[in-house]
């Protein structure tokens, strides 16, 4: 949501260019990364594998991983730096020879100054953080990742505002996350020898070793990041950095959609989990039936709305300096509604670590987006993109159900199929809908008035396909809020 409150104030004393390569330079940035997010999350697992009670094999893990981190990113800084060197960032900013060398400097600067924040602000004390979540310090940590959220989103914003432009918010940010570091080094230090967990001399063979494993995790989240954020690096030598800063400005609803999702799904793994591991097949529909049930009554009459209402709030939110495109819209909300409607899939091939499933899937969406870009963004500019997206999405979705269904089918399970079909059913007609809007934006109110007619109508469906368990706990959960608690009596 920060994102979308923050796209106007940064195109009000900005270029949509210079936004632009700012964003392309912060995609670059997340792909670096990946190796070493990829370790620390192995990390992670590990660390909670371990647990409390075994103080000495946690520390040596801890400092192991540490070292390594350290060399992960000093290798994410050599190629940074042979960017730089050999020009080739270039590629990743804008049209071939359409930027001035002011421009170039400044955004290899801003590169660089992203890894080193990095490496001394974000790597080693994730390490730190996750070795501490063993010993119930999580919900402190979050305060902390919390605190450094606001301020690496308002030390660039006050930047900008007081006229400072691509190298100058870039050292700005980076002072701020040295400074954030300092005191959290200190806290997580301090808590770390509270806990007993003393330094040992690190094991380059256990090192190494946690680092290849972690080698699938980082593979699965460099395809994911492709997907999510890297066609940024895709587009921009086809689009150039205006046309990156329209894509990515068209597409801050659908991700601001796709985080207040992942805030309801996340939540539901250990639940669910726990439900499958049991065999529990009416708890096991309940946490799937709870993302759903989102999709069905608010995500897909919610973007039916936004196509109807979007375009004049666009020209006002970007301050007249994006042009619409209400066709690129619907296809890139119609791709959230996809991506939503396989949460319960993805949920259950994830939660059990069908790990060669999840690379091959992830392996193939890129392909399908690699290919689908190449193929129609040179001809049909920006609705390109969205459509690769599209067809990325749709492809995981029917390899994460296929997937998801076999491996209840032999845990004596069952895919709530009519559900499914039901919030599939949801799916098309939203994006009939959002199709029509685009067709006839003269007749938006009596599309919009049928569309709805008939999405909540398959909402009353679904709601009579839950089990029994399921109605009740949503109506636990709606006599809770003013105002509908007479719709829901206990």
């Amino acid at each position: 949501m920060s994102q979308m409150a923050l796209v106007p104030l940064y195109l009000t004393y900005w270029s949509a260019k210079t936004y632009g390569i700012s964003l392309a330079v912060l995609a670059l940035t997340n792909i670096i990364q990946t190796f070493d997010f990829g370790h620390q999350t192995y990390l992670q697992y590990e660390f909670l594998r371990i647990g409390r009670d075994n103080r000495t094999e946690l520390s040596k893990y801890l400092w192991s991983g540490v070292c390594f981190g350290i060399l992960i990113c000093l290798a994410q800084l050599a190629f940074i730096i042979f960017l730089l060197v050999t020009g080739t960032l270039t590629y990743f900013l804008d049209e071939i020879g359409s930027l001035d060398a002011q421009t170039i400097y400044e955004a290899e600067l801003l590169l660089l100054l992203q890894g080193l924040a990095w490496f001394l602000s974000t790597s080693i004390p994730g390490v730190f953080h996750r070795a501490l979540a063993p010993f119930g310090y999580y919900p402190r940590m979050s305060w902390w990742n919390f605190l450094y959220a606001v301020l690496s989103t308002v030390a660039p914003v006050v930047a900008v505002v007081y006229g400072a432009g691509l190298l100058e918010t870039g050292i700005v940010s980076f002072i701020t996350s040295i400074t954030y570091s300092i005191p959290l080094y200190y806290d997580m230090l301090r808590l770390l020898r509270k806990e007993g967990v003393t330094f040992q001399a690190p094991s380059w063979k256990l090192g190494y070793h946690n680092f290849v494993r972690s080698l699938a995790l980082s593979a699965k989240g460099l395809l994911e990041n492709i997907r999510q954020q890297g066609i940024r690096l895709l587009l921009v030598p086809m689009l150039g950095a205006n046309g990156l800063a329209a894509f990515s400005t068209m597409r801050t609803g659908a991700n601001a959609a796709l985080k207040s999702l992942n805030t309801i799904a996340n939540p539901l793994m250990p639940e669910l989990m726990r439900f499958l591991h049991q065999r529990d097949q009416a708890r096991s529909e309940i946490a799937l039936g709870t993302v759903w049930v989102v999709v069905v009554a608010l995500l897909a009459p919610a973007v039916v709305v936004m196509q109807a209402l979007a375009e004049p709030l666009f020209s006002a939110w970007t301050r007249g300096q994006v042009v619409f495109d209400p066709l690129l819209f619907a296809t890139l909300s119609l791709g959230i509604l996809v991506y939503a409607a396989a949460q319960p899939a993805v949920a259950i091939v994830v939660g059990n670590n069908l790990l060669k499933h999840q690379l091959g899937l992830s392996l193939t969406a890129v392909i399908v987006l690699v290919g689908t870009i190449l193929l129609l963004v040179p001809t049909i500019g920006m609705l390109g993109g969205g459509i690769a997206l599209l067809l990325a999405e749709v492809v995981a979705t029917v390899g994460y159900r296929i997937y998801a269904q076999r491996w209840l089918q032999k845990n004596n399970l069952a895919w709530p199929t009519r559900s499914a079909n039901i919030v599939n059913l949801s799916v098309w007609m939203a994006g009939l809908s959002m199709g029509l809007l685009v067709l006839f934006p003269n007749a938006q109110p009596t599309v919009v008035t049928i569309s709805l007619l008939f999405l909540l109508w398959n909402a009353w469906r679904y709601w009579q396909a839950l089990p029994d368990l399921a109605t009740q706990r949503v109506r636990k959960m709606l006599v809770s809020v003013p105002g509908v608690r007479r719709l829901f009596p206990a």
